[in-house]
């Protein structure tokens, strides 16, 4: 069994990715798009729920971005009798006009924010990290004020990207480069006074790309 649970933590707070999407499969970027998940993507969730029920954790409170493929990973985790709750923070980043994008077929411009998500600028039309990190700080927030136990959030890679930053400030933008798989995993407890350092404590395969 792998110990998680933060001796004296008023919250344990869990962040998933959703499941792989067909978007996901042909390697296009997914954005706002709002496709379910695909049969892999089901197998994914169905894994991270046996990952929970292996380490005893069981959700007081289950929250997820308002797209299909996040909702649905959620159901799968926390069963068909758990609430949901969608909040339009969780969304993921608003790609605008590059939204579904081939992934090796890139734009000059994309390819080099992609390259340096700190020093090169979003291409125009597109939301700012300094947003993502924003609205996800603010859903943050609103948890450190009501939520107690564990908590499960459903997200998107680039949205929980700016979880990751927004709880870590001293990263200065090391986890917008890193690769969140399809039902990756990110776990923190909260003490009533502060976060602990996130960490990833479930992945799969590594798809690039995907």
């Amino acid at each position: 069994m792998i110990t998680m649970m933060e001796s004296g933590a008023k919250m344990e707070l869990f962040f998933v990715r959703h499941g792989e999407t067909a978007i996901n499969r042909e390697k296009r970027l997914q954005g706002r798009s709002n496709a379910p998940l695909n049969k892999r993507g089901e197998q994914q969730a169905e894994q991270v729920r046996a990952f929970f029920a292996e380490n005893g954790v069981r959700f007081g409170e289950v929250y997820a971005s308002p797209l299909k493929r996040a909702e649905q990973t959620a159901r799968i985790i926390s069963g068909e009798k758990a609430e949901i709750r969608k909040d339009d923070r969780l969304l993921e980043m608003d790609y605008g006009p590059y939204e579904g994008a081939r992934l090796n077929d890139l734009p000059p411009e994309l390819i080099r924010f992609f390259q340096d998500f700190i020093h090169n600028p979003v291409p125009e039309g597109m939301e700012s990290l300094a947003d993502v990190t924003r609205r996800l700080g603010g859903f943050i927030e609103c948890l450190k004020e009501t939520a107690r136990g564990s908590v499960l959030v459903v997200t998107h890679a680039v949205a929980m990207r700016g979880a990751l930053e927004y709880l870590t400030p001293e990263s200065h933008g090391s986890f917008w480069p890193i690769y969140i798989g399809p039902c990756s995993v990110y776990h923190t407890s909260f003490d009533g006074n502060r976060f602990s350092a996130p960490k990833e404590v479930f992945s799969l395969a590594y798809e690039p790309g995907v």
